[in-house]
């Protein structure tokens, strides 16, 4: 396995050893899981965490529900210094958002959640309109036949789309040059507007009669709900900013780093060593400091870590790259995998035994540079393969869904 830092790649000595995350073990012992489950990473021996879908559907509801109520007592405060409570109510609104769509919506679209086609898909169908993201049934149907078929990263994949269309991103350009484009969209009210139409239509666009007249009676319940209890204050600030701000800030870094494009002349190949290739994981955190080091110096490296641990890593894993979005390359190998809920351990047993065929798996470390490592792979793409001229030609996807992830 191959784990890059920045610009730095280091091979492994062994297929599931990692230099990174076996520095961390200096740390006390009872850091250990929430370590683990911060990296996406399990130390050499670690005992496995058994979770089940059912657990991860609770705590994101659980987060959400959490998340609303501390910013309702936020808003509802008479001092100023209680409306700081907004950060952590905000935080865990949109982490419970985020864990609802990238792991819950997303696996009822495999029809994997729980197994059970219906119940799956009455469960998809229920986060999308909670949401306001593409209809289920066309997510499920795009997502499985495009993005996860022969057509992974082509011009058919809602991913390359996305980059292509939403975020105007194209090969030949600079890391710097698509940073600084993604970080005005980000920036940009118009960027966002759009991004919450796209969300609108991609969702009624799919949606029959009936749907629509129950998400139509969803908003005039709620409405009324804010009018009649004079709630429009918290609707505002304490759910549609999180649902739709931050909500599209996280969307978008995530997207940024899902994965990486093939280098020019390469698109031909499609076989699991091309489609492994494609995919790897994105393990949050660094190093500590190195025992050599002495004195003030070892002082102020430890200070430097443990703020860039709860400053930078903790709100990367927490807000943008939640649930099993770490180990989205094992997603790709094993997309009906039974044990997707226990992602970091089923990753890394797979880690130790890729099976016939696929490469091994590999790493970058940070949110920053996992970008920085996609932005480059665009760089290198053939831009007559990826020319969004193309894009009449080869799909007939409704471009304003290609903003959604």
């Amino acid at each position: 396995m191959s784990v890059i830092s920045d610009d730095t790649v280091v091979t492994d000595v062994s297929p599931t050893y990692d230099p990174v995350r076996e520095s961390l073990r200096v740390l006390p012992g009872f850091l250990d899981l929430p370590l683990t489950m911060l990296t996406g990473k399990p130390h050499l021996g670690q005992r496995p965490l058994r979770l089940t879908p059912t657990t991860h559907l609770v705590c994101a509801l659980g987060s959400l529900a959490a998340g609303l109520t501390i910013s309702a007592e936020a808003l509802g405060a008479s001092a100023g210094p209680l409306w700081l409570l907004l950060l952590p109510g905000w935080a865990m609104t949109l982490h419970g958002m985020r864990n609802l769509r990238m792991m819950i919506y997303h696996q009822c679209a495999h029809k994997n959640m729980w197994n059970r086609k219906r119940a799956d898909r009455l469960l998809g169908r229920l986060v999308a309109g909670l949401l306001v993201v593409q209809h289920f049934d066309r997510y499920s149907a795009e997502h499985v036949g495009d993005h996860h078929g022969v057509h992974h990263m082509t011009l058919r994949d809602p991913t390359v789309q996305a980059f292509l269309v939403s975020l105007r991103l194209r090969p030949g350009m600079t890391r710097r040059q698509m940073w600084r484009r993604v970080l005005g969209r980000l920036a940009s009210p118009v960027f966002h507007g759009r991004f919450l139409w796209a969300r609108l239509r991609s969702y009624l666009h799919g949606a029959g009669p009936t749907e629509r007249l129950l998400f139509a009676l969803w908003l005039g319940a709620v409405a009324t709900a804010g009018s009649l209890l004079h709630g429009w204050i918290f609707i505002a600030v304490g759910w549609l900013l999180p649902a739709t701000f931050f909500y599209q800030i996280s969307n978008t870094l995530r997207l940024c780093v899902k994965h990486t494009f093939p280098p020019a002349g390469e698109q031909a190949g499609r076989g699991r060593a091309y489609f492994g290739s494609l995919t790897n994981a994105i393990f949050i955190g660094e190093a500590v400091p190195a025992p050599e080091v002495r004195g003030p110096r070892r002082a102020a490296a430890w200070l430097r870590w443990w703020l860039r641990l709860f400053l930078v890593h903790v709100p990367a894993r927490y807000l943008v790259l939640t649930g099993d979005t770490v180990c989205h390359d094992f997603h790709h190998r094993h997309p009906m995998t039974r044990d997707w809920a226990n992602y970091v351990f089923a990753r890394e047993r797979d880690a130790a035994e890729p099976g016939r065929g696929w490469p091994s798996y590999h790493a970058v470390w940070g949110l920053v540079p996992a970008i920085g490592h996609v932005f480059d792979s665009l760089a290198d793409a053939d831009p007559a393969e990826y020319a969004p001229a193309r894009l009449a030609e080869v799909s007939r996807r409704e471009l304003f869904a290609a903003f959604d992830d």
